[in-house]
């Protein structure tokens, strides 16, 4: 989505809704610009009340505590990133990166804590995949389709030369 206000939290809100009720009895991990966290529990309660929500939003909060009672826990980019571990040690049913472009350097701390959690299904939502460069939206690919291009290299070379160099629209 390219635009604020299309609905991108109550999508994924729905899609995870979905999920429980086929039976997944894994949490699913939104992580999110702590500006935003209070905006996820709202629209969860008044959207997909039966949910059931925990919030992280201290580094001292049990993930694995808040994990076993939830449906769905909310937290921030910086607490992943400073409780890699502590996230990692979970079985997510999902992973879902609101404003994923906090992720989009791909040697930053941040974005190494991300691709270490335990997810099946990862999923980024963003109305800014790329701002720069092209390599932003490789950081987005690799943790949500990490064998479409596994390394940076491959994707600089049939994409951003490409695009950059010889103006290859398609």
């Amino acid at each position: 989505a390219d635009d604020m206000g299309l609905g991108k939290t109550l999508q994924v809100l729905a899609l995870i809704s979905h999920a429980v009720a086929a039976g997944e009895e894994r949490p699913f991990l939104v992580v999110a610009p702590t500006s935003v966290v209070t905006a996820w529990e709202s629209e969860a309660a008044r959207h997909a009340p039966g949910l059931r929500v925990q919030t992280i939003r201290r580094g001292s909060d049990d993930v694995a505590a808040a994990s076993a009672e939830a449906d769905l826990v909310v937290t921030t980019y910086s607490l992943v990133r400073l409780g890699q571990d502590r996230y990692a040690g979970v079985a997510w049913a999902g992973l879902v990166l609101d404003e994923a472009q906090q992720v989009k350097n791909h040697r930053s701390k941040t974005y190494g804590a991300v691709r270490l959690v335990d997810a099946p299904f990862r999923l980024a939502v963003t109305g800014t995949p790329f701002e720069n460069r092209l390599m932003e939206l490789w950081a987005l690919l690799s943790i949500t389709t990490p064998g479409l291009y596994p390394w940076p290299r491959a994707f600089t070379e049939h994409v951003v030369r490409p695009v950059e160099k010889g103006q290859d629209e398609a």
